[in-house]
């Protein structure tokens, strides 16, 4: 079972690179950020679009952007595989997103994995001029593009939300046919088909959705068009600490490559000592 940590990455957490340094010499596999652009005050969305959800915690709003904290992560480690968990690809361009990711991977030597979501925030979509409810369609074709991008030297794509004539477009990444892209969150039938579609992985988080149902529904996706099951690779991430041993067996059981811990965006101080006890699991 490999052993990731994701964190989020803010002004004042343990910054990138001392993380990253310190994820390698410990020997966990990789480290993951999450990102948002911001948030609006207004918080007229819940946190995870959860009635009755705690107070959103302030990291939310502190993130440092997520290309620019791995790409420094990158550069200060060797072997240390770079996680987006997540990036909000329909909030983005797809363009620009195409290229980033395609940039990280290459000068990272291909230690990138791609996590994508949907969102949950109405309010933080809806200042960058996405609709909501047509997140999952644009995320899917955002996606469709940037495969496109990434593996034709002439590429062009044309969707519902999209139209994109024939271009050139480098750098392409080092992993090919490109780095896998892993979905996040809870696997109904809709993101399951997603997953099926054009995702290489699941990365549900533990101990909030139905993991044996999400596997069930992806299993069936899958074998609906005709994709074996087995060739998705699956990680579980976790909100807050890291899960015991016992827990940790039962994922690897269960058929997951890698548990992600979360450490708390504290200074360098707090962080590390609890980086230690994580260390301890692997």
């Amino acid at each position: 079972m490999d052993i990731g940590v994701i964190m989020f990455p803010t002004d004042k957490a343990i910054q990138p690179m001392e993380l990253a340094v310190a994820c390698e010499e410990r020997g966990f596999d990789s480290l993951w950020f999450p990102e948002h652009s911001h948030i609006p005050t207004s918080r007229e969305t819940p946190w995870g679009g959860t009635p009755g959800a705690p107070p959103l915690p302030e990291e939310y709003w502190r993130t440092h952007d997520q290309f620019v904290a791995l790409s420094a992560a990158a550069a200060v480690t060797k072997t240390l595989i770079l996680g987006t968990g997540i990036t909000l690809v329909a909030q983005r361009d797809p363009i620009w997103l195409a290229k980033e990711v395609a940039s990280l991977d290459m000068l990272s030597g291909g230690r990138l994995e791609f996590g994508i979501g949907y969102g949950w925030c109405v309010e933080e979509m809806r200042n960058h001029g996405l609709d909501y409810k047509k997140r999952r369609g644009i995320l899917r074709e955002n996606i469709l593009l940037a495969k496109e991008l990434w593996t034709k030297d002439e590429a062009s794509f044309s969707g519902k939300h999209i139209q994109f004539e024939s271009s050139w477009a480098w750098p392409k990444p080092t992993t090919k046919p490109h780095p896998p892209i892993l979905m996040g969150g809870a696997a109904g039938p809709k993101t399951a088909a997603h997953i099926a579609e054009f995702c290489d992985g699941w990365m549900p988080l533990g101990g909030m959705y139905d993991f044996e149902g999400g596997m069930k529904n992806v299993a069936d996706a899958c074998n609906a068009i005709g994709r074996d099951p087995s060739s998705l690779q699956i990680s579980v991430f976790y909100g807050m600490g890291c899960p015991d041993a016992d827990t940790i067996k039962k994922h690897a059981d269960q058929g997951v490559k890698r548990v992600i811990c979360a450490l708390p965006p504290q200074p360098a101080d707090a962080a590390l000592p609890m980086l230690d006890q994580y260390a301890k699991n692997i």
